[in-house]
């Protein structure tokens, strides 16, 4: 089952949203750039997840923290534990470029917009064989997720 609905009802005519189910990107690290850019410009989140693919910026773990080193510089977040995730910044990446577009179309302002909201939850778990068959090798489930992002223009 796809995922069809999103968590939060926020619609108008100055909401615009996008939603991407099935991402092949790690749950705890989209939750994460969820906490991180809910409540930002789109502008800022655009740079700030273009930062983390140039690993200019880290992206800060509040949560998920368990054995990872600190960073260089100032604390984040109020941590300084953080990594680079580099597949869920590019598909966060794809995802605001979708919700800018909705927005577009709508007629909304490009450059007035602000995340209000921002989920992760989890996707369908593909199963996968080590590559020695399926006698020796030992099976594992693939992680995916579903992410949504919705958007409002404000004055």
């Amino acid at each position: 089952m796809t995922k069809r609905d999103y968590q939060v009802d926020l619609q108008g005519k100055d909401t615009a949203r996008a939603f991407a189910s099935n991402q092949r990107v790690s749950l705890k690290y989209a939750n994460e750039i969820c906490r991180e850019i809910k409540g930002k410009r789109l502008e800022r989140a655009e740079k700030f997840l273009q930062n983390i693919l140039d690993k200019k910026e880290f992206l800060p773990l509040v949560k998920y923290h368990g054995k990872v080193p600190h960073r260089k510089g100032e604390s984040r977040s109020g941590v300084k534990a953080g990594r680079y995730p580099q597949k869920v910044s590019k598909a966060f990446l794809g995802l605001l470029n979708s919700v800018k577009a909705n927005a577009d179309f709508k007629g909304l302002g490009t450059e007035n917009l602000l995340i209000v909201h921002a989920f992760a939850s989890q996707g369908f778990r593909r199963f996968a064989h080590q590559p020695k068959g399926k006698i020796a090798g030992k099976g594992w489930k693939r992680k995916s997720a579903h992410i949504e992002i919705v958007v409002r223009e404000i004055a």
